[in-house]
């Protein structure tokens, strides 16, 4: 009887966790940059801003520099300086064009055979500045081709962040102080 109603309350909490998952995590749609050059978009890039998640908790100084690998897929190297340790930490995975190779919808890989979305839904006409979103309202960065951003692209990122649903008040906006 005692194990069947802690079997009853891990469903139970599971559900809940479930449910409440479902509500805070809300599934955004977007349209992604087309075209999309993804020769021209591999490169160094500076992370400005992002909402923060548990692989780069305490990170600053953080880049994302991508190449071409042989396979045709996109080689993701991205390091950041943990603040807390004292230490750099680096993360090297893997993108992928999801279908159409004309547009900025992505997938991206750290862990084997695991893809998360990686959707680029603005970019500067000279590849100089991004926005890049997850598949929720959860993930979402500002790049830039240097340390900082002009303000008028700031803002329209923001602007743009805000209309598809995204709390930008929860952005941490990233340091640039070592190299």
């Amino acid at each position: 009887m005692k194990n069947k109603t802690i079997v009853l309350s891990l469903i139970a909490a599971s559900a809940a966790l479930i449910a409440f998952g479902s509500f805070t995590n809300k599934n955004i749609v977007v349209d992604a940059v087309k075209p999309f050059d993804k020769k021209k978009y591999l490169g160094k890039w500076f992370e400005i801003a992002r909402l923060d998640y548990v692989w780069e908790k305490n990170l600053d100084n953080v880049t994302a520099t991508y190449s071409l690998r042989e396979d045709g897929k996109i080689k993701v190297d991205n390091k950041g300086y943990n603040f807390k340790k004292g230490k750099w930490q680096e993360s090297i995975g893997k993108a992928r064009t999801v279908s159409d190779t004309t547009e900025g919808k992505l997938e991206v890989s750290f862990f084997g055979p695991f893809y998360a979305a990686y959707n680029v839904v603005e970019l500067s006409h000279d590849y100089t500045y991004a926005l890049v979103v997850g598949k929720d309202t959860d993930y979402l960065w500002i790049l830039s081709r240097e340390k900082t951003i002009p303000e008028d692209v700031k803002t329209s990122f923001l602007t743009k962040a805000v209309s598809l649903g995204y709390n930008i008040e929860n952005l941490i906006w990233v340091k640039h102080d070592k190299d």
